[in-house]
């Protein structure tokens, strides 16, 4: 029998059909990925818009990718500089930011408002990153992008403004999965040291096996059947079996000590609940350091599209508390 949702906050009812009638005009399934993409990026505004005649900077640029792989774009995002002033301030914080789209979906510029408001509150240097899609580019690949991004971050932090020694990764949705693989990357390979990794509701775990996978089949901002699709476009027949790697599906990670200290948000009414509450118990077993937070009747991105709800107000407030901790703010 399939199992009882959990039902919405009544605030948040009508920021979900907004989200639905926005995104899921064209059901998300291996026949429409292609069609799906052509409608994301009808709703994206691009950067332009996005700063308006914010005193934001930014600019495009192509950086190394990973071995062997090609070049990868970026878009570094600051605080427009006071160029008559003369004077340089002291290191700023670095945010390295991962766009959602269940790994098949999106451009960098889909997570791109997250860096200007940061840049905009606390002067923080944000980089933003455009990873190759699945299913054309399966496995590891969008991973090694990100972790790519932030090896030059990294090794360009000078010249950039940025402090070495506060440098976040941060993504929501399959911007989550990839932000979690990047630490983990960072943390085998003696990368970048990473001061933290924000996990917004972050997409984990290929198997979909859990309860809150299953309550919520068919409704929702992101239901079990485009989770399925995801995986299967990033997996392919690897999927379910043990050859995944966690740089892949970081629930499948054997060891999670070592890690950043991590923030991970979620919904109560979402598919991805009982995946990240896993990943949060697994993170405090290893002796790691993580604050879970999962909000009550939410649903899968509710603060960016119910932003005036009280409980989006909660968790903006929250997610801000633990940023100004990490980063020392």
């Amino acid at each position: 029998m399939k199992p009882t949702p959990v039902p919405y906050d009544p605030e948040l009812v009508d920021g979900l059909a907004a989200f639905l009638a926005l995104v899921e005009r064209i059901p998300l399934r291996a026949h429409s990925i292609l069609a799906n993409r052509a409608h994301f990026a009808t709703i994206i505004p691009p950067i332009q818009a996005q700063v308006g005649e914010l005193p934001i900077d930014w600019e495009n640029r192509v950086i190394p990718g990973p071995a062997g792989a090609p070049d990868v774009e970026i878009t570094v995002i600051r605080p427009r500089r006071d160029t008559a002033a003369g004077t340089v301030g002291p290191p700023a914080p670095g945010v390295l930011g991962i766009h959602g789209g269940g790994m098949v979906l999106g451009t960098r510029f889909f997570g791109t408002g997250e860096l200007i408001e940061l840049a905009l509150t606390y002067g923080i240097v944000g980089v933003a990153v455009e990873y190759r899609l699945a299913p054309e580019h399966p496995g590891t690949a969008a991973a090694e992008d990100c972790y790519a991004a932030l090896e030059w971050f990294a090794a360009n932090a000078e010249e950039l403004g940025v402090d070495p020694d506060r440098l976040l990764v941060s993504g929501a949705s399959a911007g989550g999965l990839l932000s979690a693989a990047v630490a983990l990357m960072a943390r085998d390979r003696g990368g970048p040291a990473l001061a933290g990794q924000l996990l917004n509701c972050p997409m984990l775990d290929d198997r979909n096996e859990t309860v809150s996978s299953h309550q919520y089949d068919g409704i929702g901002a992101w239901d079990r059947n485009n989770n399925d699709t995801g995986w299967n476009a990033l997996l392919g027949a690897q999927r379910f079996t043990d050859a995944v790697s966690p740089y892949a599906a970081p629930a499948r990670a054997t060891d999670l000590g070592g890690l950043p200290p991590a923030y991970i948000e979620v919904g109560s009414a979402e598919v991805f609940r009982d995946e990240d509450v896993d990943y949060a118990m697994r993170i405090w077993a290893s002796g790691g350091q993580a604050e879970l937070h999962v909000w009550a009747g939410a649903y899968h991105g509710f603060s960016g599209f119910s932003p005036d709800a009280i409980v989006s107000r909660a968790a903006l407030a929250a997610r801000d508390s633990w940023i100004r901790r990490t980063l020392r703010l």
